[in-house]
């Protein structure tokens, strides 16, 4: 009786086995397709294998939590803000001149991202797993840059005295390269003060030489600010190692071209002034709900040349060229979505910024101090750019994301440290 038993049990404990061996590589794929999407960020002509990648994930997710075969958790300190700031822009939705590229762009440049979110801080959430995350970013943001490097100078012919990129990577314009190279160097210098092993220090010397050159050849003089401000920050506890790293920054910057672009005289009538002054009079007119998530209904919908003339005279577009974007987060968050979208956009802002305190000012330990410095200062070179920059596309907004829920899986991992 009991070989019996025994013999009709063996096929359904291995089919349990197998079950459970099937949703333990499902759940182990999860973090592996979302490291190969966030490594091919910033690459052109990769949008089918980020696709795959980004919507692949989704569905496995989605199997193994209908399975109840993983946990996901959606409370975290920017939960509410998220929530509050994704109903604001989908009632805008209601309003908006141009509702069909708003519908689309919320669903492309808002929920793709808080899905990329809630993946990253659910499947990241060991301290190893963060480590690998920020090592994907430093690798993948180094080769981007050793090959655009190569193919811009040497193979096309530039000289060093030329704008890098200009024209070359269709995802991301010159000025928001620095947003995938400064987001890596800031990684690569936390590292680098806080690695033992020789070989790896070694690795990251080796990676921080091509991110520079790429960062500092753009000749963009916000992401030049952003770079400033960000290692002055996560080096502030390394004063000789600071001073030494601004001033090699300040002798190269003297004898590159980028220096020229400080010396500009006419750098207080940059046409960035006269686009924000612009989106500043469009707003006089949809002041609450804003002009609709969707940016194509600001260069297509609306008579901006109207709008020109009513800017004051010395900072009016004197050319028919006018930018079709406000080269600034803030104002282009408003423009879109009217004072209550800005607010609520702050309100997330603000948030993420005390997770940044705590969690550098309270950490439990060294570990969650340091990454904490560490990724405010990567946080603080993204809003730079962004005060100067249309940083509301798919790289960049990658990189945003991604950020959000480095300092969340951090801001959880000190939580546990604290329950412990």
């Amino acid at each position: 009786m009991y070989k019996t038993f025994n013999s009709s049990l063996k096929p359904q404990l291995a089919k349990l086995k197998a079950d459970f061996q099937l949703f333990e590589v499902l759940n182990k794929s999860i973090p592996v397709l979302m490291g190969i999407f966030i490594f091919f960020n910033p690459f052109p002509h990769t949008t089918s294998i980020k696709e795959i990648c980004f919507y692949l994930s989704v569905f496995i997710v989605l199997v193994v939590l209908s399975f109840k075969k993983t946990k996901c958790s959606l409370k975290t300190p920017l939960f509410l803000p998220f929530g509050l700031f994704v109903g604001w822009a989908f009632l805008g939705l209601f309003f908006a001149l141009n509702k069909e590229n708003s519908i689309h762009d919320f669903y492309a440049h808002l929920l793709k991202y808080i899905v990329l979110y809630y993946i990253l801080i659910n499947f990241f959430t060991s301290r190893k797993r963060l480590v690998a995350l920020s090592w994907i970013i430093i690798v993948s943001a180094t080769i981007f840059s050793i090959g655009g490097l190569f193919y811009y100078y040497f193979i096309l012919g530039n000289s060093l005295a030329t704008r890098y990129a200009l024209g070359l990577f269709s995802e991301i314009p010159t000025n928001l390269i620095g947003i995938v190279t400064v987001f890596a160097i800031i990684l690569s210098l936390h590292h680098l003060f806080t690695e033992i092993q020789l070989y790896r220090s070694a690795t990251l010397i080796i990676c921080l030489f091509p991110l520079f050159a790429a960062t500092l050849l753009t000749q963009s003089r916000g992401t030049f600010l952003a770079l400033t401000l960000a290692i002055i920050l996560v080096l502030s506890k390394r004063g000789k190692a600071l001073i030494v790293l601004l001033s090699i920054i300040v002798i190269v910057v003297a004898v590159a071209p980028i220096g020229n672009r400080f010396a500009q005289k006419d750098i207080l009538h940059d046409i960035r002034i006269a686009a924000n002054l612009i989106t500043f009079e469009i707003l006089k007119d949809y002041p609450i709900t804003g002009i609709g998530f969707g940016m194509q209904a600001y260069g297509n919908g609306i008579d901006l040349g109207a709008y020109n003339e009513k800017v004051p005279e010395k900072y009016r577009h004197k050319s028919k060229k006018i930018l079709t974007d406000p080269h600034s987060m803030l104002p282009s968050t408003l423009v879109r979505l009217g004072f209550v979208g800005l607010v609520l956009f702050l309100y997330i802002l603000g948030t993420f910024l005390r997770m940044c305190w705590r969690s550098t000012k309270y950490g439990k330990d060294d570990f969650i101090k340091n990454w904490g410095l560490c990724i405010t200062s990567a946080f603080v070179a993204f809003f730079v750019i962004g005060i100067f920059e249309p940083v509301f596309s798919h790289v960049p907004e990658v990189v945003l994301f991604t950020i959000f829920a480095m300092m969340t899986i951090l801001w959880q991992l000190n939580y546990n440290t604290e329950a412990n």
